[in-house]
């Protein structure tokens, strides 16, 4: 059993970048997907869909491969089950200067912290990516 499913799902977005696989496939939720969509809007990735095998739903997610660089330097998951992260909209985390994303779950949704700065939100933040 899984404890932090999110958590399971960056570290197979991780170890597939690392090992240059073409795609993962993960159990579907619906902030799986969420995270998924903001890595492909983010050019991290190069798409994600949800993919229906033998009764159940999984999200495969295209990865970038080839090239001297890595599309995905790092990905760490900063608001876990034990201890959940929050910040407020001028406390927004800046990954690597403004070169990485912070992804944060908002009460307007799933978003980037750039796009939560802009709208003023503030929320847990879920990962930051660079």
């Amino acid at each position: 059993m899984v404890t932090d499913p999110i958590a399971d799902f960056l570290t197979q977005i991780r170890n597939g970048v690392m090992a240059g696989k073409a795609e993962i496939v993960a159990p579907y939720s619906r902030i799986k997907s969420d995270i998924a969509h903001i890595l492909k809007e983010e050019g991290y990735v190069r798409g994600a869909e949800l993919v229906r095998k033998e009764g159940k739903q999984w999200l495969r997610v295209e990865l970038k491969s080839g090239g001297a660089r890595r599309s995905i330097e790092g990905i760490r998951r900063v608001s876990r089950p034990g201890l959940r992260r929050y910040v407020g909209a001028k406390d927004m985390p800046r990954v690597l200067g403004g070169l990485g994303t912070a992804v944060i779950s908002t009460p307007k949704g799933v978003m980037t912290g750039s796009e939560a700065r802009k709208q003023n939100v503030g929320g847990e933040v879920i990962c930051l990516v660079w």
